[in-house]
């Protein structure tokens, strides 16, 4: 029966790919559905497995099932290598998923809320955990405290890198502050506060002098950056919502009715930028002057968005993930299919490979109960 079921698997998953690399299934049976860490399809979400090895010195493989997944981060350079911020238990990565995940030992083992990646030196990493941003310059073996807030309370809750100019970095905290480093994280300034704790902050992947910053009650701002301003010029962006440096995008997004809950900003082919809360999804052409809505199946008082992702190469092409529930489009929201989830734990990250589209990562943790 056994040997059944895996002749059953091996043929199920032989045209399995991530980024030209051939998949072979080595985790363990699970009876239980509790199952956490990171699934991954190949075929766009008709198929999903757990891949949850994480190889030891000792030769037995050990698994990262348990695990509650925070966030999943993709290196700009390397579509193999992902990065799996958690809950509780601090980062993990991997650079081929078929070989298992690493765990960053020499980082704290707490919640880490957010992490970027140098686009022209992989081996150059930030991690935001607690009230501190963490830097790697050799591949995660040995990190460094570069900026502490003097507040324990507040968090380094978001951490960005120009893809162009990587010592150009960006951090935005819990109280609402919006920093920026030009020097890799050796010095600091603020450019911006808001009223409103920062959850995202995201350089325009085709313009890094475009950088979006998303709050956690759905406020959204553009500001324009530059690669050769200097930190004594940093201080004229400085609240500043007049059109020249930094935009309120706010009342574009009134009459949708967002609510208070943000949860996703993402970026796709022919220009095209989708904003998701826990009920809506939109979508911009025109770097978030004007937005549409896209329909979903559910009514939005029964919608309930955990994450998005959208094929990089092809925008019609969507994803959203809640609860209970993969939804997939391939029509640019005009349909939608669903499936449900391969663990009764909640989607929570979802990633999809930018050079080998069908495959896409979905990072799960347990719903809290009251």
């Amino acid at each position: 029966m056994i040997k059944k079921l895996s002749l059953s698997f091996l043929l199920l998953f032989l045209v399995f790919s991530l980024s030209g690399c051939s998949l072979s299934f080595k985790t363990e049976n699970v009876v239980s559905n509790d199952l956490g860490g990171v699934f991954v399809t190949a075929n766009k979400g008709d198929l999903w497995r757990q891949m949850s090895l994480m190889p030891t010195i000792t030769g037995a493989a050990e698994s990262i099932g348990f695990l509650d997944v925070n966030d999943l981060v993709l290196d700009p350079s390397d579509p193999a290598a992902v990065y799996m911020p958690t809950l509780n238990n601090g980062l993990y990565y991997t650079y081929n998923v078929t070989k298992g995940w690493f765990h960053a030992d020499t980082l704290p083992r707490e919640t880490v809320n957010d992490v970027a990646i140098d686009a022209k030196d992989k081996c150059t990493i930030y991690a935001a955990i607690s009230n501190k941003l963490y830097k790697s310059s050799d591949c995660s073996r040995t990190w460094t405290e570069v900026y502490f807030d003097n507040t324990p309370t507040v968090l380094v809750s978001a951490v960005a890198v120009d893809h162009y100019a990587g010592n150009s970095v960006y951090i935005g905290t819990s109280r609402g502050d919006v920093i920026k480093s030009l020097d890799g994280g050796a010095s600091w300034r603020t450019i911006q506060r808001l009223n409103d704790g920062v959850r995202e902050i995201a350089v325009h992947p085709t313009d890094s002098r475009i950088v979006f910053v998303a709050s956690a009650k759905n406020g959204l701002y553009r500001f324009n950056s530059s690669e050769s301003i200097n930190l004594e010029e940093l201080s004229e962006y400085k609240n500043k919502f007049d059109g020249t440096n930094w935009m309120d995008l706010n009342s574009e997004l009134k009459e949708f009715n967002m609510g208070f809950n943000f949860k996703g900003l993402v970026f796709s082919a022919d220009n095209a930028m989708f904003l998701a809360s826990d009920k809506v999804l939109l979508k911009s052409l025109d770097n978030g002057q004007s937005w549409a809505k896209i329909k979903l199946i559910t009514p939005e008082k029964e919608t309930s968005i955990n994450a998005i992702a959208a094929n990089p190469k092809n925008s019609n092409e969507l994803y959203y993930v809640t609860n209970t529930t993969f939804y997939r489009s391939a029509d640019g929201g005009a349909t939608w299919t669903t499936k449900q989830l391969a663990t009764s734990r909640a989607g929570n990250a979802l990633l999809v490979d930018p050079v080998n589209s069908s495959v896409i990562y979905l990072g799960a943790k347990k719903i809290k109960t009251n």
